[in-house]
């Protein structure tokens, strides 16, 4: 039989892997808290409160999958519209460099989701459990019917919530107020309940449990982010210099005779860190500047009698070169910086403009590939054609079809007008017919005119009559 080692007295065996220990964060006030509440209401008005907003009889803003349409406002998106989400997308990146640049990870600080729904769990089990210490307390403690009362009544408040928040997450997919419906009346469909479930889940576990750890190993952004800061980007920075070397002293202690720094060493500035890290050992990748360690050193230098700013916002070129805040601030407006702006701002513009000079009718052309052509009795050759006819504006259109160019011999034989309502997509079969005469064999390039001018009430809105060219090919026999 194979023998298991055992370990001499004079051995000791050497852990390679140690589990991180659970951050318990003491709460903290101070003029970033209050920025950071701020952004948590702000944030969740604007969630909670958008899907329920009305415009022309429908909601605001909707993902309608079913019909493939994307409702903002006045502004109706088709698939088509793709561009649109690929410029939104490149100007949030570039934001997100602007803002890294300047002011290091502030949006992780104060307005990514993952932390402020970890600051709203937070703000529930404290007002249920108590603060940092009288969790610790209890939790190195037995399991006491106060305890598991209060346990259960915090997980309960947190599902309630998270439930509430995947319910206005499928909101912005299936109307809100028809999901209500379904939801009071047990009616609603399965894949409904199984996203319900499934974002629920997920700010349950981001939030509750998991918190600091997707911010250290879960986000990307933590791990290059190191490559957007240089020495002039805003930092929550220790002041090595006033601080060193720190220790514990007396209120009334003076420092150049005891040769102490301004640090006491209280550790409260680990104790308050949403990610448990001691800011002290200088710029650390876990770090997301939200300055909860600024509010408190703050406050502890007030009681000491100390100058603020031990722990402060700062440019590593205005620590070791003893910066005043006006010489930190003109270097915040250096090239980098400019030309992100620039960028972000042309972006936006051009954006805006196009939005604002689409056309109201979308169309596609497809051909009917059942078959290529075929001839008719008059003696015709003839193509079909569908084309799909998308209205994305909150007026009713009249669309008429024809063709472009001269040659009277190629037509539309059914290119009567057509009312297209608001917001409706329609596929409409065209027929082509042509002189065999007039065609050459094989393919022959044509394109489609299609003209729409806005009604009211059936009758013209204005005498604007605009129109869309679609290039097609038309097929006769060799």
């Amino acid at each position: 039989m194979e023998q298991v080692p055992v370990a001499t007295p004079s051995q000791e065996w050497i852990l390679m892997f140690q589990a991180d220990q659970k951050v318990v964060p003491k709460s903290v006030w101070g003029r970033f808290a209050r920025s950071r509440w701020v952004m948590v209401w702000f944030t969740q008005l604007l969630y909670y409160g958008t899907a329920w907003l009305q415009y022309n009889g429908r909601q605001a803003l909707l993902f309608d999958l079913d019909t493939r349409r994307f409702f903002l406002g006045p502004l109706v998106f088709y698939p088509q519209d793709f561009i649109y989400l690929t410029g939104l997308l490149i100007i949030a990146a570039l934001s997100l460099f602007l803002f890294t640049a300047v002011a290091g990870r502030v949006w992780c600080g104060y307005a990514c989701p993952q932390t402020v729904y970890t600051e709203i769990f937070m703000w529930f089990e404290r007002k249920i459990e108590g603060d940092r210490n009288e969790r610790l307390r209890r939790a190195a403690g037995p399991w006491t019917a106060e305890r598991s009362s209060r346990t259960l009544a915090k997980n309960a408040v947190w599902i309630a919530f998270a439930a509430f928040t995947g319910f206005t997450f499928v909101g912005y997919f299936t109307p809100i107020r028809e999901l209500t419906h379904e939801l009071i009346t047990f009616s609603i469909q399965p894949w409904e309940l199984f996203w319900i479930g499934f974002y629920s889940l997920a700010t349950f576990g981001n939030a509750g449990f998991m918190r600091e750890q997707v911010c250290k190993y879960m986000c990307p952004y933590a791990r290059f982010q190191s490559a957007m800061f240089d020495k002039d980007t805003l930092l929550v920075t220790y002041d090595e210099q006033r601080g060193e070397p720190r220790g514990s002293r007396s209120r009334k202690a003076e420092l150049i005779p005891n040769k102490l720094g301004a640090c006491v060493d209280c550790n409260l500035c680990v104790q308050v860190c949403p990610t448990g890290i001691d800011i002290r050992k200088g710029l650390q990748y876990e770090c997301i500047g939200c300055a909860a360690c600024v509010d408190v050193c703050d406050q502890v230098m007030d009681k000491m009698g100390y100058a603020r700013g031990l722990v402060r916002y700062s440019t590593q070129n205005s620590v070791q070169q003893g910066w005043s805040a006006s010489q930190m601030l003109r270097r915040a407006f250096r090239p980098r910086v400019l030309v992100y702006t620039a960028v972000v701002w042309i972006l936006i513009a051009a954006m805006a403009m196009a939005i604002v000079a689409r056309d109201d009718l979308r169309v596609d052309v497809v051909r009917d590939r059942t078959v290529n052509y075929r001839l008719v009795e008059n003696g015709q050759i003839e193509n079909v054609y569908r084309l799909n006819l998308m209205n994305a504006s909150e007026y009713t259109l009249q669309v008429q079809t024809s063709l472009l160019g001269d040659n009277t011999d190629v037509k539309v034989v059914d290119g009567q007008a057509l009312v297209l309502n608001p917001t409706e997509s329609r596929w409409v079969v065209v027929h082509v017919q042509a002189d065999p005469d007039s065609v050459h064999a094989g393919s022959n390039p044509i394109t489609f005119r299609i003209e729409s001018a806005r009604l009211d009430q059936g009758r013209p809105l204005s005498e604007t009559v605009e129109h869309i060219d679609e290039p097609a090919v038309f097929l006769a026999p060799r």
